[in-house]
């Protein structure tokens, strides 16, 4: 079963999330007090925990959000997934819009950890159906 391990905000760009108890997203904004929300492709950030084990395995000490995702998923290999794909997280529909981004030069998350993830396999959503996410909720695969 894939589930939601951690779910992250930051009220600013380019900087590490911190995990909070649960997250409300709305459509065509994306998550009320995150940095990224509003009406564009990227409005949800994806990461799997299984990519961040990459970076643990090399020594680091890694909390949920160190490298911006808003959510942390656990049992689903996100990037691998078509730009266009429909998940279902808890009551909430997220599509899928892009697969990893540049990175930018000289980030905050780059610096603390060595190297960034999220460019190769971290996926990006848009909201779709509204509701709350929280940890534990399980995802499922629409389409």
């Amino acid at each position: 079963m894939a589930e939601v391990v951690a779910v992250c905000i930051s009220d600013k760009k380019g900087v590490v999330k911190h995990p909070v108890e649960f997250i409300t997203v709305r459509k065509d904004y994306g998550i009320e007090g995150d940095a990224h929300a509003g009406n564009w492709h990227r409005q949800i950030s994806l990461l799997a925990d299984e990519s961040v084990d990459t970076m643990r395995n090399k020594g680091l000490t890694l909390d949920a959000g160190a490298f911006a995702e808003n959510i942390l998923t656990k049992g689903i290999d996100l990037k691998t997934l078509p730009i266009g794909t429909k998940l279902q997280i808890g009551k909430t529909i997220l599509e899928v819009t892009q697969i990893g981004k540049e990175c930018h030069k000289g980030c905050e998350i780059q610096k603390k950890t060595g190297k960034c993830v999220m460019p190769t396999e971290g996926i990006f959503a848009k909201v779709i159906e509204e509701g709350s996410i929280r940890k534990g909720d399980e995802i499922t695969i629409l389409v």
